[in-house]
């Protein structure tokens, strides 16, 4: 096109951006914003100039040739890509890729309950609890955008959300967020029980109201936040039937919680000059050094390393839970955090945030093989009533534990120590040699339990001797006297 000036989608991005937040549409020379300057009294430059932003810089004297004069958004000389679909700005409105992540932890929390518990449950209750929360999870999403539209138009990594580009308007966003809360939470109140509706209603308010409020002011919002992540795989438990206040939930919600903090604190240190850039009050932006960021990644890598540990010791878990997640997964996860210590570089950082995005549903599956409701027995007088239409319900229960036994016998054939015990356990388990590795019995810890019960036995047995011993010399003179 003669005299026409042609950008790229992210200069264009820089274009509307400029458009939107200061509403000058009739320049003549497109000016953006100085990211260093505070909400009041932002001064403007000529773009690409030695004041202009680096971000800027990158894109050469493109828009400075643009002849004087006003340049409308629909100037002709100007021709940008087509604009987002209406989907795409929707799912980026709800934050889809997190609310999935959400919705994949209720599940988790929903299915470890074992089969004896879904036995009483249905797959209306499963799809109920896992929609309401979709919703739940969107409507908090999108009421956080609308609040911080201002500010994530500051941030290159939130720059793009439909709020900032003017894709869509706070009004139908807001309207957006109060139809999926309602949705969400009479899903749930339909679906499943009050406790699960009131953790998902409540989710919404801690997450758009008090997480939001807390951003910009104080670095405890990351804890909060952590919170709210915590609550959908309880919700999936009690939904499934379970209390808030069993081992199981405890230990859920208690993974879900330690995760965050490796997550989100690597994830603050790669962004923290985009945070400070948004006002917004975080670790990495207060911690220069990185060494706040640093040790908080590793403390609660190490209370996250202990969950597997406390779940065999309450008998919720298999022994091996122990060995896979908590030695294994857990010994990768803190010599990754380790590593991030020793140097804190932005390279070191998105190894812990890698690594956290691989590792939750590792452990999450791991934490399923091994759990011991999973291996319980289900029959007939349990709930399941094929008389009664349970059919379906059944037969998607018969073929889950098919398939967890299957990727169970599949683990114990590629398990290495398994095989170097065997010999071991017939030793130490005598008559228990028959079970298989569902139990635990082939497990090293398990032999070491044996052997400490076999050695406690016999200690309790000589000492059972030695007392009947001293009983008896101590009766012989009373003995001799009478």
């Amino acid at each position: 096109m003669t005299g026409g000036v042609i950008l790229s989608r992210r200069q264009m991005q820089i274009y509307r951006q400029y458009v939107i937040r200061s509403n000058l549409r009739h320049r003549s020379r497109v000016y953006p914003n100085n990211d260093n300057a505070g909400d009041a009294g932002r001064h403007f430059y000529p773009p690409f100039s030695t004041n202009a932003t680096d971000d800027n810089a990158q894109y050469g004297n493109i828009i400075n040739k643009a002849p004087p004069g006003d340049i409308p958004q629909d100037d002709p000389r100007i021709i940008a890509t087509p604009n987002k679909s209406l989907a795409f700005n929707l799912a980026e409105l709800s934050k889809a890729r997190l609310s999935a992540l959400v919705v994949s932890t209720t599940a988790f929390g929903f299915l470890s309950a074992g089969p004896a518990a879904l036995a009483y449950t249905s797959l209306p209750t499963f799809v109920a609890a896992s929609v309401g929360t979709a919703m739940c999870a969107s409507s908090a999403a999108t009421f956080n955008q609308v609040f911080e539209a201002e500010r994530d138009g500051r941030m290159k990594r939130t720059c793009n959300r439909p709020l900032v580009t003017g894709a869509l308007s706070r009004d139908v966003a807001a309207g957006l967020g109060c139809l999926a809360g309602a949705s969400g939470g009479a899903i749930l109140g339909l679906g499943t029980d009050p406790v699960t509706t009131a953790l998902g209603i409540g989710n919404i308010g801690l997450y758009a109201g008090l997480y939001t409020y807390l951003k910009p002011r104080s670095e405890i919002n990351t804890w909060i936040g952590a919170v709210v992540g915590a609550v959908p795989p309880v919700m999936g438990w009690t939904a499934a039937g379970g209390s808030i206040m069993d081992a199981e939930a405890v230990l859920l919600g208690s993974t879900l919680f330690l995760w965050q903090f490796p997550h989100f604190f690597a994830l603050n240190w790669m962004y923290r000059t985009d945070y400070k850039r948004g006002g917004f009050a975080m670790v990495a932006v207060n911690d220069p050094t990185g060494d706040r960021t640093a040790s908080l990644i590793k403390r609660y890598g190490i209370y996250l390393a202990s969950i597997p540990f406390i779940s065999t010791a309450l008998e919720v878990t298999s022994p091996m839970f122990a060995v896979d997640a908590g030695i294994l997964l857990n010994g990768y996860a803190l010599h990754v955090a380790s590593d991030f210590d020793k140097e804190r570089s932005n390279a070191n950082a998105r190894k812990v945030f890698l690594t956290s995005l691989w590792y939750l549903p590792c452990v999450m599956m791991l934490f399923l093989l091994h759990s011991r409701r999973w291996h319980e027995e289900v029959t007939d007088d349990e709930g399941l009533n094929l008389d009664d239409g349970d059919a379906c319900n059944a037969s998607m229960l018969e073929s889950m534990q098919k398939l967890m036994n299957e990727i169970q016998s599949k683990g114990r054939d590629l398990c290495v120590h398994e095989a170097i015990a065997s010999n071991a356990v017939e030793i130490w388990v005598g008559s228990n040699t028959n079970k298989t590795a569902l139990d635990g019995s082939k497990c090293p810890i398990s032999i070491g339990n044996a052997v400490a019960e076999t050695a406690s036995s016999l200690i309790s047995g000589k000492e059972n001797v030695e007392l009947k011993q001293k009983s008896v010399h101590k009766a012989s003179p009373s003995n001799e006297r009478s």
